[in-house]
């Protein structure tokens, strides 16, 4: 037999989970490879169920909402495109790889298009082929799933589009790209501390050696150490007191 892969698939309630329904009814056929999980709307989907998905043994991930201007909730999928193309960043940003993430949209309408929309995404991921969870590969994932649970871009998915329409308190309106820059400034500096805190959770590592496992300049990888201590997520090592410094996490 040949490789069958798992994938998880968030439908929005109105339209695309209606679109499956209508699909059935009219007997297009479709790979059973997809298990479904209904949403009321695809702006509902957490971005942190992404990194789970794979964690849990899933090979894609598929969020299928209402084309876009014709949400029941009237920004929701506009909300879930943000979401996603943020998640997509960060997996590519860990060396992951964001082709097992599909965004799509399917009315209620159009179950010939939901069809062909799995199936398009299951030949896909047979071409990938099995999704590798080995170690570094859950510790990455461990990362971004922080990374989106965090405040910090938590809050800039829900302030970018507020902070471009509002001026602020110098009456200035800040430009899409400026709003862009400091979200990729903030996604970097928040996956590669969290990537700092998988790598130290079960071992004490020098500077020098989680600089070099993250291939970053020793002076960058020092102020996120700087920055982590600050926050009291980790510590010296007491077990290496007089030597050179080790840091652990922080239980």
């Amino acid at each position: 037999m040949g490789f069958e892969p798992k994938i998880l698939s968030f439908l929005c309630n109105w339209c695309a989970y209606a679109g499956a329904d209508l699909a059935g009814i009219s007997r297009f056929q479709y790979p059973p490879n997809t298990r479904v999980i209904r949403v009321m709307c695809s702006g509902r989907v957490d971005p942190a169920f992404i990194p789970r998905a794979f964690l849990a043994g899933y090979d894609g991930v598929m969020v299928l909402g209402c084309h876009p201007g014709d949400c029941h909730y009237l920004t929701g999928n506009y909300q879930a495109e943000r979401k996603i193309n943020l998640t997509r960043k960060l997996l590519e940003m860990a060396g992951i790889g964001s082709e097992r993430l599909l965004l799509d949209w399917v009315s209620a309408g159009e179950g010939e298009r939901f069809s062909q929309v799995v199936r398009d995404f299951v030949e896909k991921i047979k071409g990938l082929g099995p999704f590798s969870l080995d170690e570094e590969m859950k510790g990455k994932l461990r990362a971004v799933r922080a990374s989106l649970e965090g405040e910090k871009i938590r809050w800039m998915i829900g302030k970018g589009p507020e902070l471009m329409e509002k001026e602020n308190v110098y009456h200035e309106r800040l430009s899409k790209e400026r709003i862009n820059e400091a979200i990729e400034s903030t996604v970097r500096d928040e996956f590669l501390k969290n990537r700092i805190l998988t790598l130290i959770e079960s071992k004490s590592m020098a500077a020098k050696e989680i600089s070099q496992t993250l291939n970053l300049k020793l002076n960058e990888t020092l102020n996120y150490l700087v920055s982590l201590v600050g926050e009291g997520k980790i510590g010296f090592d007491p077990a290496e007191e007089g030597k050179i410094p080790r840091y652990i996490r922080n239980i």
